[in-house]
């Protein structure tokens, strides 16, 4: 450390929708990370800020309405106040929303910790005819106050120096007034924080009261700290135990709901105190624009005219920079030919990594635009309205409605929906939610569709489309159905979901967001797709087979010495030859003769069941892979006519039914990876499984039932 400088942290807490990115964005500018917390899916962002003499860590804590550990952004937040200790805690607050702010704050009161109290978006409180005497705010929680308007970078350095002054002792109102139950609650935890302060033991211990009021509400983690065999607790659990039940039998309540009413109680007595509403339109605005946006007919197609504009957007704005970054990859191939000395190095870059990698960041432009899309309308507060208004549909499959954003997501790349999924309070909700995900067919599929649709149903492909597309759904609903009966039966818990008020997005928060989300789906798109490609360029490439069936190269010669008018058609057909029997003889030519058997009863030949093996790299493989396999690269129209020539063996049926197959068939590395990621192993594999199972059948009865009915 430099000398002089000094290091402090500072965490910052708040609700949802309580402008605290806003507030992060100002404290640490571009200078902030993003990372996880060890052993669980919830972000959290850190950033370093320069203050004076200070060098200040600060620590964007998961947005939540309580500290009670029942979700996963709960027991982060919990967990690092407790373990981390950081050195004070910036609570911020939504001022238009003083009463459900403070029931946060009086949580973290209660833990002991210096708090500075940020009344956030102070001209949204001003325009909604809010008025708050912050110095008697100030004075009954014994914290400093600040008044801030984080889009907009004011009060910041306020902020700050209370933040230095609290740390350097210097506020004049600094202490931790205990919260006030009730006269009923205020004796037995009283009575209950004497006996844990004989304990000790553990770093609960440090703060008795905030303790006893844990065991109280029935914190099963406190409890589990407490219990444990090893340690000395019997007295502890006797006078819990009568503590309990002189509650029940007093306030004839269980204790936690005693304790949450009591401190809802000493909050609204704060807020009668400090704050007073003035008349103001704003609130009615709001409501006559919900009465629309969520109403129970037209609240359907004004979402659906949204998804449109977003999806529309992602693909036309998205094919400009697409083209732009093909022909970049283009070039740098060419460029590699053409210096890259001829062998196997040369054709593994070009081919392997070159090719490979690149067919995975031209679709690039189309997640940033989508993420932009969907950054808009979060931060403007429309998906809440949404998730709002899907919650029947999610109900009816035994989730919450907040699952509907990532379901949508999932139309668009499963990656980003999957980690969009991190949102959703219940493990329960999660599971079930992105074990559906890879069912929303991904833009990645659309080429198989259009290639098959195109070839075997040419007047109603789009139509064909469309089905596929809605089978999709349909086989999402009868999925979560059978899993609500079965492995994962729903918690039934209510949906209970703020609508922040609405907002114009500032830029800033839209870029940080698109950019974090981005930044992670390059991460891991690039890495998986880098090794995958170099595997399967491997499969294709050796063994290198020096015995041909005829002597080719000598045929191909003698053409290009003696040309006839037929000449390049039979140099492209012996080349051809040649190339098909190079492939036939390497590992993933072996590897089709093996998996032959298996598609066969799907109405599938080898090609198509090579290409299902490396759609696990990307679904946009399946069609590359087909078109080398048949010597066509990717002659998307060519590739088309001879899928449907007689030769092929392949009917209307059976392309149906091999599009089916890509629709339900184990997602691709990308998705399997994030899966493991976001819920474990088990819960992958079971994916892999149950995906292939349910394609594999699927395929088998469309293809072999329509042979029956005489399709």
């Amino acid at each position: 450390m430099v000398s002089g400088v000094k290091e402090i942290t500072i965490a910052l807490a708040g609700n949802p929708n309580s402008g605290k990115t806003s507030i992060f964005n100002a404290l640490t500018g571009a200078h902030q990370k993003v990372a996880n917390f060890p052993g669980v899916t919830v972000e959290k962002r850190f950033g370093q800020k320069k203050y004076g003499d200070y060098d200040i860590q600060i620590v964007d804590l998961p947005g939540t309405y309580s500290l009670t550990a029942y979700t996963p952004d709960e027991k982060i937040a919990r967990d690092f106040i407790i373990d981390e200790h950081p050195d004070l805690i910036i609570n911020v607050i939504d001022s238009g929303n003083l009463e459900r702010g403070l029931y946060l704050t009086m949580q973290i009161i209660e833990m002991g910790i210096d708090v500075v109290i940020d009344l956030n978006m102070w001209d949204e409180a001003q325009s909604a005819g809010i008025e708050i005497d912050i110095d008697k705010l100030s004075l009954l929680l014994g914290a400093p106050v600040v008044k801030t308007i984080g889009n907009r970078g004011q009060g910041i350095d306020a902020l700050l120096s209370a933040a230095i002054s609290l740390k350097e002792n210097r506020e004049k109102i600094h202490r931790h007034p205990p919260v006030s139950y009730g006269f009923k609650l205020d004796d037995v935890v009283a009575d209950l924080s004497k006996q844990v302060s004989l304990c000790g033991g553990c770093k609960a211990c440090q703060n008795p009261r905030w303790l006893a009021i844990k065991l109280l509400e029935g914190d099963p983690i406190i409890k589990k700290q407490c219990f444990e065999e090893s340690r000395p607790t019997a007295s502890l659990k006797s006078r819990l135990d009568s503590s309990i039940g002189h509650l029940k039998k007093t306030t004839n309540q269980d204790p936690e709901t005693a304790i949450t009413e009591g401190r809802y109680g000493y909050v609204a007595g704060i807020v009668r105190e400090v704050a007073k509403q003035l008349p103001s339109d704003r609130m009615r605005l709001s409501v006559r624009i919900d009465n629309l946006l969520t109403h129970r007919v037209w609240g359907y197609p004004i979402f659906l005219v949204m998804m449109w504009l977003i999806f529309q957007s992602t693909f036309k704005l998205g094919s400009y920079p697409m083209d732009w970054i093909e022909a970049g990859v283009a070039l740098v191939q060419q460029w590699a030919i053409l210096y890259l000395p001829t062998g196997v190095i040369a054709d593994l870059i070009v081919d392997g990594i070159i090719g490979g990698v690149g067919s995975v960041i031209v679709f690039l432009p189309n997640i940033v635009i989508l993420f932009l899309g969907i950054s808009i309308l979060e931060d403007s507060g429309y998906m809440a309205r949404a998730a709002f208004l899907m919650d029947r549909l999610m109900h009816f499959l035994g989730l919450h409605g907040k699952s509907f954003i990532p379901l949508l997501m999932g139309f668009g790349c499963s990656v980003p929906a999957i980690m969009a999924t991190r949102t959703l309070e219940s493990q329960r909700d999660r599971i079930v939610t992105i074990l559906l995900i890879p069912l929303m067919s991904c833009s990645a599929r659309l080429p198989v569709y259009v290639l098959f649709a195109g070839a075997f149903f040419a007047d109603h492909a789009a139509n064909i489309i469309f089905s596929i597309y809605l089978l999709g759904v349909v086989a999402s609903i009868i999925t979560a159905r059978l899993m609500r009966r079965t492995i994962l039966r729903p918690d039934d818990a209510p949906f209970v979901m703020e609508l922040p008020p609405y907002r114009w997005p500032t830029i800033l928060s839209i870029m940080i967001h698109m950019w974090e989300r981005t930044k992670i789906y390059l991460r891991k798109m690039g890495g998986v797709i880098l090794l995958a490609s170099i595997i399967l360029w491997f499969l294709g490439y050796f063994p290198i087979k020096s015995d041909f069936s005829q002597n080719y190269d000598s045929q191909i010669e003698q053409l290009i010495k003696s040309p006839t008018e037929t000449s390049d058609i039979q140099i492209a057909k012996l080349k051809g030859m040649k190339a098909s029997e190079e492939l036939e003889y390497s590992f993933i030519g072996r590897l089709g003769n093996v998996i032959h058997p298996l598609v066969t009863p799907l109405g599938f030949n080898w090609e198509m069941g090579v290409s299902i093996l490396t759609g696990f790299v990307a679904k946009e493989v399946v069609v590359s892979t087909i078109g080398v396999l048949y010597h066509l690269g990717e002659e998307a129209q060519n590739l088309q006519t001879i899928l449907s020539n007689p030769e092929t063996a392949l009917t209307p049926l059976s392309a149906f039914a091999f599009m089916v197959f890509i629709l339900l068939y184990t997602p691709c590395m990308p998705t399997i990876f994030a899966v493991k990621r976001e819920i474990g192993v088990k819960w992958m594999w079971f994916s892999v499984i149950f995906q292939a199972l349910m394609a594999w059948i699927s395929a088998l009865i469309i293809f072999q039932g329509g042979k029956l009915l005489g399709f």
